[in-house]
């Protein structure tokens, strides 16, 4: 094994009341059954859960040794329940997964190698492929650029990572507030004040997380709410100077239009049309 791999690191992973078991099973023996494991698995239990998932915790937990279980006695949410894991991790590397998703078997080892050969850079994510029902029935796959300096140009536009791909340097992202709530937009908001900060990206150019997705998943972004929060990230960025008056007039009014005016069904074929490629 390469220094790399010796590297430890935690995962950081919540689970909530609206969870499926055998998914959640699925994802977790996903990121522990890789070529290089994890150290430990951080999993934050956001409030009561059904007794299925009890039982997937249970037995989980007897079947990992790594594996750490903090409780949350009441649903905090996303950005509570996540920033509670990354405050108990014990390594300075940190992987996000998500509950219902299946991590390729080689991500962890890929990125760590990345680390390794680029010290100067903070978060290392990668591409995913979202798919409906089994893992072959690819919907959609969210591509990223690769480059720092590519990524804090997409993030003018869009969102520049993929979440639930990314392995960080812990430190880094409690210097700038670690996880804060904003609407659907947590993650959004956190590339964007460790751009403010100075630090660095990459994102690894292969899919390193199958996503499950709904069928209706494309046409329910959107609405006043999830319109309002794009915006006022739109309008933090205006006022940071990542992005330029006219830009954000741009950006706001094509948010306006997709998120707000167009119909669901148009709007989840824009989704898979414009903002996701084809599976190569």
């Amino acid at each position: 094994m390469t220094q790399s791999a010796n590297t430890p690191f935690s995962v950081c992973m919540s689970v909530y009341h609206n969870d499926n078991a055998d998914n959640f099973i699925a994802a977790v023996n996903s990121i522990y059954c890789q070529t290089v494991p994890p150290n430990e698995i951080i999993l934050v239990v956001d409030g009561p859960v059904g007794q299925e998932l009890e039982y997937a915790i249970e037995h989980l937990v007897e079947e990992i040794p790594v594996m750490k279980v903090i409780r949350l006695p009441e649903n905090k949410g996303h950005a509570i329940a996540r920033q509670t894991g990354l405050d108990a991790a014990r390594y300075d590397l940190v992987a996000v997964m998500d509950a219902d998703d299946i991590a390729l078997p080689n991500r962890f080892r890929q990125q760590l190698a990345v680390f390794e050969e680029h010290p100067e850079v903070t978060v290392v994510g990668g591409l995913i492929h979202e798919f409906v029902d089994d893992v072959n029935n690819v919907a959609g796959v969210r591509w990223v650029p690769q480059n720092d300096a590519d990524i804090k140009e997409y993030l003018k536009d869009r969102c520049p990572m993929n979440l639930v791909t990314v392995m960080f340097r812990k430190e880094h992202v409690q210097k700038v507030g670690g996880y804060i709530d904003w609407y659907c937009e947590e993650d959004y908001y956190l590339w964007i004040r460790l751009t403010l900060a100075g630090y660095r990206f990459y994102n690894i150019q292969q899919n390193l997380v199958n996503v499950r997705v709904g069928h209706a998943m494309y046409s329910r972004r959107g609405g006043v709410k999830y319109f309002k929060s794009e915006a006022a990230l739109q309008r933090l960025m205006l006022t940071e100077k990542i992005i330029t008056p006219i830009k954000f007039l741009s950006n706001v009014t094509k948010r306006l239009i997709v998120q707000v005016l167009l119909p669901n069904a148009v709007r989840g074929w824009i989704f898979r049309k414009f903002a996701r490629k084809q599976r190569k």
